[in-house]
């Protein structure tokens, strides 16, 4: 090596390796831990609103497509609709049969409406009905809903021909209901309750109601046997053919007077309705994260105000512009990455802890964790820029020359 080239090596600054880099950001922060505790404060604040919300809403999800998984999407209702005036419908009373003959429908059954009120007493005022409805209940409609009692026993061939009532699960907490042998009052007379039922997502309708048979709602109450809503379940390749077939089938003079359902639509919509509110909530929490990014520009400012002599210092020992910038771009960059490493763990934690309170399953996707990543990276980045150029932009005399 000629004595030149020995002179330009000795002369040229030495190069910062990442470890002197990170040990050099790493040593600006700790000397400011309460204003880095602040500072990362809010972007942790954003982040944690961010994974949190991305967390919950993935786990809200996750239990719906859980419940569709359980519950099947094969289940089509029938109801009566309107006349072309506008006029109300029946469905015929033989339109269960009619169903229960379709080749690919596995199991039907039906429930109509009966002009009753459910009470507890005699002595309470008609008016008071609590949401509660009267529903004459075919003997199959637990099975076709795949539905469970949480007490006591479905309505039979016996308790379906007496003064007996099933109760749905809200009804029964509104009635103060625990379980069989209370009576209830029902249309002038006492109704024993001999069941109660769970919970039926895809028919809250039935969780609203008092269930009595077919043959005591006409032989009590003066039910005139029309069904009111027919529920029906088939093959699952076959649930479209099934579902075009039904008003003609039901009522073969006037097909168009009949409304045909899918009950799973309505958590299919849920879901959808979940992904809405989670875009709002995660508007919410970028705004948070700027307004820590803003925290961290200002940290980062004032910290190259009040530095102004060390900057100066190592300039005229020999750190270039460029290992200057260095230096404060990677303290920035630390201070959001532990803010966001904060945040996340904080989202994940909150995720945990409302899933396991609504008996969710916790999910918090892969994805989240890396956006995290990626907007702490972008934040930090976009709020050490300026303090760095500043930074790299003072003279090294007029540094040193700072009181």
């Amino acid at each position: 090596m000629s004595e030149a080239s020995e002179v330009r090596e000795r002369l040229s600054p030495s190069r910062l390796r990442g470890r002197d880099v990170l040990r050099v950001g790493a040593a600006g922060l700790r000397a400011r831990p309460a204003r880095v505790f602040l500072s990362a404060l809010g972007i942790a604040i954003g982040i944690a609103t961010m994974v949190g919300v991305i967390g919950i809403s993935s786990s809200s999800r996750e239990d719906l497509l859980r419940q569709l998984d359980r519950l099947g999407t094969n289940l089509l209702t029938v109801e009566a609709g309107q006349t072309l005036f506008g006029g109300e419908t029946r469905l015929p009373t033989g339109s269960l049969d009619m169903v229960r003959r379709i080749a690919p429908v596995t199991t039907a059954a039906a429930t109509g409406s009966v002009d009753a009120t459910v009470r507890r007493t005699g002595l309470i005022s008609e008016n008071v009905t609590g949401g509660i409805a009267v529903r004459a209940a075919d003997g199959e409609l637990l099975t076709t809903l795949e539905g469970e009692m949480r007490s006591g026993t479905w309505l039979n061939a016996a308790t379906g021909r007496y003064p007996a009532v099933v109760l749905g699960s809200v009804a029964a907490e509104r009635l103060g209901v625990t379980g069989p042998g209370v009576q209830v009052w029902i249309g002038g007379r006492w109704f024993t309750v001999v069941g109660t039922l769970g919970a039926l997502p895809l028919a809250p309708e039935i969780e609203r109601s008092a269930l009595i048979g077919f043959e005591a709602a006409a032989r009590y109450l003066g039910f005139d046997g029309h069904p009111t809503t027919i529920y029906e379940r088939s093959a699952d390749t076959a649930v479209e053919a099934v579902r075009d077939v039904l008003p003609r089938t039901v009522n073969p003079e006037n097909p168009e007077e009949v409304n045909v359902s899918q009950p799973s639509d309505a958590l299919v919509a849920k879901a959808a309705a979940a992904g809405a509110f989670t875009n709002l909530m995660l508007g919410l929490g970028a705004v948070a994260l700027l307004v820590g990014g803003v925290g961290v520009a200002n940290t980062m400012v004032i910290s190259v105000l009040e530095r102004r002599k060390e900057i100066g210092l190592r300039r005229s020992l020999g750190a270039t512009r460029g290992q200057v910038r260095t230096q404060f771009l990677a303290e920035s960059l630390l201070l959001s990455m532990l803010g966001g490493a904060a945040g996340a763990v904080l989202g994940a934690l909150a995720t945990f802890g409302y899933a396991t309170s609504k008996d969710w399953p916790a999910v918090v996707p892969s994805w989240a964790f890396g956006g995290a990543v990626g907007a702490t990276l972008v934040i930090g980045t976009v709020a050490g820029l300026y303090p760095a150029m500043r930074a790299a932009r003072l003279p090294p005399t007029e540094a040193l020359s700072t009181t």
